[in-house]
């Protein structure tokens, strides 16, 4: 099962970032300019964001079984859809579709985990649902870029459907009926409005940010402190709130969903810039700098199975605060590279970043859940899949404006990157302070390193 959903999420983790790419080539064969593409980004992101927080409800309502599977068929079709789009317009419905399909399969896959794995196995099975953020935005761009240029664009949505297919086929086997002892409340509707509300504002702002800071950055950047704001307060004090924000009091879970989301924006920040600063800094091809990120691929790989072990002898904390600290120092090599470096040098950094990447995401992932109670779960788990998603949103808008601001500082065509990459560096100082703040046995008794599990409150 935990294979069955670290699938799907790979599968929607692709394309978020797989489409764009190929802009050029949908703007091209659609008559229309390249950053009118950007819609369809735009749509299946704000999708993404909107609807995440409604998933908990629905697998109480429904059972987790029958949201699951609907989800898969769901995405699978919307792919086929967006194959098969004859215009911009149909491409960004069918992308809707394929968002609302995505925002279900994937946190309600791991609320399926969370409910039938034990404590004592959680590592393990979290192990399978990590590699898919790790290796999504790697492949992402090889991918996009190459189906683009060598084949067509549809194959991008064309591959998702016999992977979808055969996930389905798998999950009618494997997916367990799942309903809760008690039948949930009425949908918070006030709630899911004022979440709706903020968090597609801050989606239209990191999307837009891309472009420049003009007036619909601002706009929605309003809507995003008013509507959380304003969200926050009405789910402290429901009875029945969508996202019960009470799981925050565990400081496992406040540590990974808080600082674990400002981590996963600045990593994902990582594999955007690169083909970028490869390519304009160094002049290689799109193809060239496409294959130097299989370097982070190969250290997100080959470090896997020794991530449990280290976890297990040193504990989540130390083994997090390693984390942070061997990426602050690559992001500050990644700042000092320049092309008379030998090419071997350059790969070595992106492989230690990829072990960086590697183990901090596992860290996190694996003390996420570790105090959180059964009956907290579906809450814990709806609210963490939300910040995870605006977490990989904002990395790319975080990277565009740390360009931008580099362009203001510094002269010449890498430099606004390298500004860039010592920014990164120092933003990871954010995490770094969440990680020390964890009591040093934090998650011991899913790592099997104590049996008994740690302090739960703050």
């Amino acid at each position: 099962m935990a294979l069955l959903v670290a699938a799907a999420y790979f599968m929607e983790i692709l394309d978020v970032t797989v489409i764009a790419p190929a802009a050029p080539a949908i703007a091209a064969e659609f008559g229309v300019d390249a950053v009118d593409v950007n819609v369809a980004i735009t749509a299946y992101a704000l999708t993404l964001g909107v609807l995440i927080p409604v998933s908990g409800w629905l697998a109480r309502r429904y059972g987790v079984r029958p949201v699951f599977l609907t989800a898969l068929l769901v995405f699978s079709a919307a792919s086929a859809g967006c194959a098969l789009a004859p215009g911009l317009a149909s491409l960004t419905a069918t992308r809707v579709l394929q968002g609302v399909g995505g925002a279900l399969m994937v946190p309600v896959g791991r609320l399926m985990i969370l409910r039938t794995t034990p404590k004592r196995d959680l590592v393990r099975a979290i192990a399978y649902l990590t590699w898919p953020a790790l290796l999504a935005p790697v492949v992402a761009p090889l991918v996009g870029g190459a189906l683009a240029e060598y084949a067509s664009w549809r194959w991008i949505f064309v591959i998702n459907v016999p992977l979808g297919l055969a996930a389905l086929t798998v999950g009618f086997r494997l997916v367990p009926s799942l309903t809760e002892e008690d039948a949930p409340g009425p949908l918070d509707r006030t709630g899911f409005v004022l979440t709706a509300a903020g968090v597609a504002g801050l989606v239209v702002a990191a999307e837009s940010v891309r472009s420049g800071f003009g007036p619909v950055v601002v706009i929605a950047l309003v809507v995003t402190v008013a509507g959380l704001a304003a969200a926050g307060r009405h789910l402290l004090r429901a009875a029945n709130p969508l996202v019960d924000l009470r799981t925050l009091r565990v400081r496992t879970f406040r540590t990974t969903a808080v600082s674990g989301a400002v981590y996963r924006a600045l990593i994902t920040a990582i594999p955007f810039l690169l083909p970028l600063f490869f390519q304009i800094g160094f002049g290689w091809s799109a193809t060239g700098a496409g294959l130097a990120l299989m370097a982070l691929f190969v250290g997100n790989v080959g470090i896997k199975p020794a991530t449990t072990p280290l976890m297990q002898r040193f504990g989540i904390r130390t083994v997090l605060l390693v984390s942070i600290a061997v990426g602050v120092a690559c992001l500050a090599g990644l700042a000092l590279l320049t092309p008379a470096l030998p090419i071997p040098v350059t790969l070595l950094l992106l492989l230690l970043g990829g072990v960086a990447r590697s183990t901090g995401f596992t860290a996190y992932n694996s003390v996420a859940f570790a105090d959180v109670g059964p009956s907290e779960l579906n809450h814990a788990n709806t609210l963490l899949s939300t910040l995870h998603e605006l977490g990989t949103g904002l990395g790319v808008a975080v990277a565009a404006l740390l360009v931008r601001l580099g362009g203001l500082v510094a002269d010449g065509s890498s430099a606004p990157f390298r500004v860039a990459f010592a920014l990164l560096a120092a933003l990871m100082l954010v995490p770094a302070a969440g990680a020390l703040r964890l009591p040093r046995t934090a998650g011991d008794h899913v790592t099997g390193r104590a049996a008994a599990p740690a302090p739960r409150q703050a």
